[in-house]
């Protein structure tokens, strides 16, 4: 795991790479702010009709209390919004991986892996299907969470497990279809389950760093195709694209 991990960080810094690299931060950047553009307009509608509710339950003299209400709930509001964003990275990341994973992992097979039969492209519906239901899931999954982080240390544990399987199990999805069948894939990832929690640990650390997880999309599919490439390395039946 940790060589496939160092193999796919060396080739994030090559030209090619750099290429898909500045259009995936792009669309990942893009996303982040129609969502956080969208919950803005949600949480002023809310604070602005809240405000006025009270006004006219209470009275005229709460005037001067509702403001000084609605101020601090707007900072804190969009506090909520900056971390909103770190914790909806893995789903983000997770769809924007969907757009590139093949010109991604081409690259790394032209690379490292000359030798072997190409993947084959995901149709692009196909893997923006899978990168859109991982991103539900995740969401489901870290609003199950957030009540732990009211007690911070189970909840960051909760979180970055949560965000290890998911990232294990897209990212090994949309590699392993290149190869074989979508049934295919799956039954792999069930039986490889807990090799994919552990290269999913490596993923959820990388998505963890702030401004770097831009680049989750590269490096979780790079590192990826190389977990692949040794879990089936004793499978030759899995050489050959069978979609």
């Amino acid at each position: 795991m940790l060589d496939a991990a160092i193999r796919a960080l060396s080739q994030m810094a090559t030209p090619p790479f750099r290429s898909v690299l500045l259009k995936a931060v792009g669309l990942a950047i893009a996303l982040l702010v129609v969502i956080g553009i969208a919950l803005q307009r949600v949480l002023v509608w809310m604070l602005d009709n809240g405000g006025a509710w009270l006004e006219t339950n209470v009275g005229p003299h709460a005037h001067g209390p509702v403001n000084v209400i609605e101020w601090i709930l707007a900072i804190v509001a969009g506090l909520g919004l900056i971390a909103g964003a770190v914790f909806l990275m893995p789903a983000v990341t997770s769809l924007v991986a969907g757009f590139f994973v093949d010109q991604i992992a081409e690259q790394v097979e032209r690379v490292h892996y000359p030798q072997d039969p190409p993947g084959v492209a995901l149709p692009l519906g196909l893997a923006i299907m899978e990168g859109v239901r991982t991103a539900f899931l995740a969401l489901l999954v870290y609003l199950c969470a957030v009540p732990f982080l009211l007690a911070a240390g189970l909840g960051l544990v909760i979180f970055f497990i949560a965000t290890a399987y998911l990232l294990g199990r897209v990212y090994f999805d949309l590699v392993a279809m290149r190869f074989v069948t979508v049934d295919e894939a799956r039954r792999l990832r069930r039986v490889h389950q807990t090799s994919l929690f552990v290269a999913g640990l490596f993923i959820a650390a990388f998505v963890s760093i702030p401004i770097v997880s831009l680049a989750t999309p590269l490096f979780g599919t790079a590192f990826m195709v190389h977990v692949y490439k040794r879990l089936t390395a004793t499978q030759p039946q899995l050489a050959f694209v069978r979609r």
